[in-house]
């Protein structure tokens, strides 16, 4: 029996590029969030494709470019209080409810897993 990853199960690269042009949107307009995510969409958007492609096991291309994704390290310079926590996370679920992914095991799985990231990226209270 093959093992699939989250990756396969969602739906490979559409699905990760769906969830990222959901996303953003969401968080600029955010109130919480939006301070947190000043720049270029764009290029922000091109890293959290990256980082969702290797979570999910579509490929090691974050580590490829950037070294190891150690994500609280490289959130650190950023005020990530647990409301912002819970902001991003309530985003999420709904931009995996907004594609129809959360219906999906992949995309419960998915869920779950940023679940499990969100309270280790608090930094602040």
């Amino acid at each position: 029996m093959e093992i699939k990853t989250i990756y396969d199960r969602i739906g490979g690269d559409e699905s990760i590029r769906l969830i990222v042009d959901t996303f953003y949107p969401k968080v600029y307009e955010n109130e919480e969030l939006s301070p947190l995510f000043e720049g270029d969409m764009d290029e922000i958007k091109r890293k959290q494709w990256m980082f969702l492609t290797q979570l999910t096991g579509g490929g090691a291309l974050y580590s490829e470019e950037f070294g190891p994704p150690n994500m609280r390290v490289r959130h650190m310079p950023f005020e990530i209080t647990p409301v912002r926590a819970q902001a991003w996370l309530k985003l999420m679920h709904e931009t995996l409810t907004e594609t129809g992914l959360i219906e999906t095991d992949g995309g419960k799985a998915l869920f779950e897993r940023l679940s499990q990231i969100a309270p280790i990226m608090i930094n602040s209270q």
